[in-house]
């Protein structure tokens, strides 16, 4: 009877044995996935919430006409894009709410929130009444629908951002944070692919009848869809830590209080970030249009070139940033912008032809690629974890509502005030040496913090 035990004790043991000897495999590789499923999380739900964003703007002069009908087309379009303004009032009231929510309770539990009221607020659009069907009702529903989105977009950038820096290896902080704004430019992608294909497909008539709605329906996806994903994520584990040892009562008293600094250096560098964003990538095919005269769906077709150079490049340079430092980068793209702004613009008045604009976008995603590729993670790196998203949210989302949000609307009214097409160029050029000042002030605010 010993002699049997001790057999099947030896049997036990050797079957035992590789599974141990496998053990930390097997873990690196679960730890691998659960890594590459939250930076999908992140990266899925920014891309569907950034989509409306997107579409709205591709669509401006149709949605101008349907519930702006002024009679006069420039004044429905400021209207318009008034609109899409307004929607930015609302950023920092959700970056201070759902920025400390992030904070306090977790990133998991902002950005599952975040993505929910985005989809309410493109529900309303998709199924908004035209002013032929509700009169002022109309606008006031579009306005509603934008305040919703803004409150919610206000909180997304920060919750984000931290959540990819939080869940990225040592060294690679900059590569992380990249999919940020790689996730952004891919709805606007989407949003170009979706306004191109429609314009191409749909007569004049259909597209105004309902085909500008197609894709505001589309991303009610981001309701299911994102909240699938991202209520089956975990909170980085540096953040859990930090909360363990640092309980403060408010995030956003102690962001205030101890990060002032921090936070204005954050605003500075992200006012070339916002403006570059909605003047080049959301704008500009109105513009072309407008401006230009050149067909919506050309228009369409070149700015989804240079969101895809976007896209591809924000990691590469996120990553250069990694092993060269994030201030170099952002210096030389922030100088570049300034120096070729002007320049851009009155090529692409001076030869307004589809090649012109196609190679100006061109240029001008690998400039935009170049600087904000390293920027989400320099402005994460100000602040401590149990602050983080509070204080990027602040700091990102006040700059977009002053500078970013308005780009087009003050593009529209600056060419409509001084007759000169180049006029919003100077927009771009204040901007920029906006941040190359911030840059140069903040000094050893821009630094590296765990």
């Amino acid at each position: 009877m010993k002699n049997l035990d001790a057999a099947a004790l030896a049997d036990a043991s050797s079957n035992f044995a590789p599974l141990s000897s496998n053990a930390p495999a097997a873990q690196g590789a679960q730890a691998q996935d659960a890594t590459r499923r939250t930076i999908l999380a992140a990266v899925i739900g920014n891309t569907l919430e950034w989509f409306d964003f997107a579409v709205y703007g591709f669509f401006a002069l149709t949605i101008s006409r349907l519930f702006f009908p002024t009679g006069d087309e420039t004044s429905s379009l400021l209207l318009t894009v008034a609109t899409f303004g307004v929607g930015f009032v609302m950023r920092p009231i959700g970056a201070v709410v759902l920025g400390s929510l992030g904070d306090s309770r977790g990133r998991k539990a902002a950005l599952s929130t975040t993505i929910l009221l985005m989809a309410l607020g493109t529900a309303m659009i998709g199924f908004a009444p035209t002013y032929a069907d509700a009169g002022l009702w109309a606008p006031v529903w579009l306005v509603l629908a934008r305040l919703i989105q803004g409150f919610s977009a206000g909180g997304e950038v920060g919750g984000a951002t931290a959540f990819l820096v939080e869940h990225a290896p040592k060294g690679r902080r900059g590569y992380f944070a990249s999919w940020q704004q790689a996730s952004q430019a891919g709805a606007l992608l989407l949003g170009s692919v979706f306004g191109a294909t429609l314009t191409d497909v749909l007569t004049p008539e259909q597209l105004e009848a309902w085909g500008w709605r197609v894709p505001f329906l589309f991303g009610l996806i981001i309701g299911p869809v994102g909240w699938y994903i991202r209520t089956r994520t975990q909170d980085p584990e540096s953040f859990r830590q930090a909360k363990a040892v640092h309980r403060q009562a408010s995030p956003l008293k102690q962001a205030l209080g101890s990060y002032r600094k921090e936070i204005i250096a954050g605003f500075g560098v992200t006012i070339v970030w916002t403006v570059c964003t909605y003047f080049f990538l959301v704008y500009m095919p109105t513009y072309a249009v407008r401006t230009l005269k050149l067909p919506q769906s050309v228009s369409l077709w070149a700015n989804g070139a240079g969101l895809m150079v976007l896209v591809v490049l924000a990691p590469f340079f996120g990553a250069l940033s990694d092993r060269i430092g994030r201030r170099p980068l952002l210096i030389g793209f922030a100088t570049a912008i300034l120096v070729l702004a002007y320049p851009a613009l009155w090529l692409l008045t001076a030869v307004p032809n589809p090649s012109t604009l196609t190679i100006v976008l061109l240029v001008f995603a690998v400039l935009i690629a170049g600087f904000t590729g390293p920027a989400p993670a320099a402005m994460a790196e100000l602040y401590p974890p149990e602050v983080r998203s509070t204080g990027l949210s602040i700091a990102y989302n006040f700059a977009v509502t002053i500078f970013g949000g308005f780009a087009p609307f003050i593009a529209t009214a600056l060419i409509a005030r001084t007759g000169n097409p180049l006029a919003p160029a100077w927009y771009v050029v204040f901007a920029a040496a906006a941040s190359l000042i911030a840059l140069l002030a903040a000094g050893s605010a821009l630094r590296n913090r765990d």
